[in-house]
């Protein structure tokens, strides 16, 4: 392979992992390790601060693929953490772990 097609590959998975990581910092997909649903809005603007520096860092070096990839990955945790923002803190679990 490559090394073009090499650095194509690795950032779009590095996007993708920081996607991952904040939908789950968002709660919108279970924690795969507890399987609960967790939520940690300040984790998740971190997350989305790497993604803007990510995006500005590459401005002009990506491919229209990768910059539409990325472009598109910003929108949806953007609106995501701004719906999450609206809504209360959910309540915590009681002790062992079971929803009541």
């Amino acid at each position: 392979m490559e090394t073009h097609e090499q650095h194509h590959i690795l950032f779009m998975q590095l996007v993708y992992m920081l996607h991952a990581a904040a939908m789950h910092q968002l709660g919108k997909v279970k924690n795969p390790l507890t399987d609960r649903v967790e939520r940690d809005l300040a984790a998740a603007q971190s997350t989305i601060d790497m993604l803007e520096m990510l995006q500005e860092r590459t401005k002009g070096n990506l491919s229209t693929e990768e910059g539409k990839f990325l472009s598109s990955v910003l929108m949806e945790v953007r609106l995501n953490f701004v719906d999450e923002k609206g809504k209360p803190e959910p309540p915590s679990e009681p002790a062992g772990g079971q929803p009541s």
